[in-house]
């Protein structure tokens, strides 16, 4: 099984930047949609960004389009979460997630029960 480690939640001010890592145990390039998802108290897990390893094509939910950027490091088995502008509503545990697939579906990749695999999750505050 893949294991998924994630790292980079913090807290930090409306506008300010943080970076999420996502260490993966295996190889994952080419083989997996890759995605984070977010999930505050009483709130339903949400797809925030997704990634098909195999042609870097990437997706985002419309609330952080623009603000958030997912990317790659094959060399490192790395996923990542740039969010630039937090705002107090991006504050959630934010979690990797793998599917085994040659890329994601731009229709079902937000869906959580699409993915095989889940980190533990990092924790991002935002305070206004």
């Amino acid at each position: 099984a893949q294991r998924l480690l994630e790292s980079g939640g913090d807290s930090v001010q409306a506008g300010g930047t943080l970076r999420l890592s996502c260490v993966v145990s295996r190889n994952i390039f080419g083989r997996y949609c890759m995605a984070w998802f977010r999930q505050s108290p009483g709130k339903a897990r949400e797809g925030v960004a997704a990634i098909s390893t195999s042609r870097g094509i990437t997706y985002y939910a419309d609330s952080v389009k623009g603000r958030f950027t997912i990317s790659q490091d094959n060399a490192k088995n790395t996923l990542y979460l740039r969010m630039n502008s937090l705002k107090p509503e991006d504050t959630a545990m934010y979690y990797c997630a793998a599917k085994v697939a040659f890329g994601c579906n731009s229709g079902s990749w937000p869906g959580p029960s699409e993915y095989n695999f889940w980190g533990q999750g990092t924790q991002v505050t935002v305070s206004s």
